[in-house]
């Protein structure tokens, strides 16, 4: 990780990928990791509220939403969000958040997906309560390495006793690639969340247990541009230890 410890991204960067159709981070379908180990997450519950942080126009929303859960994402880009609910077909209505000054809400009008249009670090559990769900797809491996422990501690104070939050991760040579998406080892998810219990004051014991559920070869032609030639992405459960 040293490669990219100091690697930052401003969210205009981000912004500007999404005006300009930068988005190779887009997936037009369902992310084969999640549909594997979505049993894993859900565990027979019914009507779970999901979060996806970073989510983008992600077509996993519509996904889960048709099953019967709820969704709530948070998306810096404007544009993402509308290009979401105009290519899934959903009418949708746009209103202001009180609890943050300048983000818009938009939520489809079956009530079922709702996008919260804001920095993430801005959003918490006031606004829009906790999850049983949380499916985290480019969203770690996003974030500004050096903001890792802070994102941690915004996902866990996120989550409901009984929540499970899927993490997908990539590893590969960060010597080659300076990211985004970052190189994200299991011994940064164990870092970030292992021992962090939501709070500023991190109280030993608490966080989140940590299991690895499955590495696929992730490698992709487009990976060739990056400098690379091998990746691997790997996804992890992460629950909140028992108290």
């Amino acid at each position: 990780m040293s490669a990219q410890a100091n690697r930052v991204m401003a969210l205009s960067e981000w912004e500007n990928r999404w005006q300009e159709g930068r988005t190779g981070f887009h997936r037009p379908q369902v992310h084969n990791l999640l549909e594997n180990n979505l049993d894993k997450v859900v565990c027979g519950r019914k009507e779970v509220r999901f979060f996806f942080p970073l989510c983008g126009k992600a077509v996993d929303m519509k996904w889960l939403a048709d099953m019967g859960h709820t969704v709530v994402g948070v998306e810096i880009s404007e544009k993402g969000i509308k290009q979401f609910f105009a290519e899934q077909n959903l009418a949708y209505n746009e209103e202001s958040v009180s609890a943050i000054p300048g983000a818009k809400l938009f939520k489809s009008a079956d009530g079922k997906i709702s996008i919260y249009q804001c920095d993430l670090y801005k959003f918490s559990s006031a606004v829009a309560g906790k999850f049983g769900g949380i499916w985290d797809r480019g969203a770690l491996v996003a974030i500004n390495p050096c903001d890792r422990q802070k994102y941690a501690t915004l996902l866990i104070s996120l989550m409901n006793n009984d929540c499970r939050y899927l993490v997908d991760t990539m590893e590969y040579n960060p010597e080659l690639y300076k990211g985004p998406p970052f190189f994200v080892s299991e011994e940064d998810v164990k870092n970030a969340f292992a021992n962090n219990d939501g709070s500023i004051s991190r109280i030993p014991g608490g966080g989140c247990d940590i299991e690895l559920l499955q590495s696929v070869d992730g490698f992709e032609e487009r990976h060739k541009s990056w400098g690379l030639d091998s990746l691997t992405e790997k996804v992890y459960l992460l629950t909140p230890k028992a108290q």
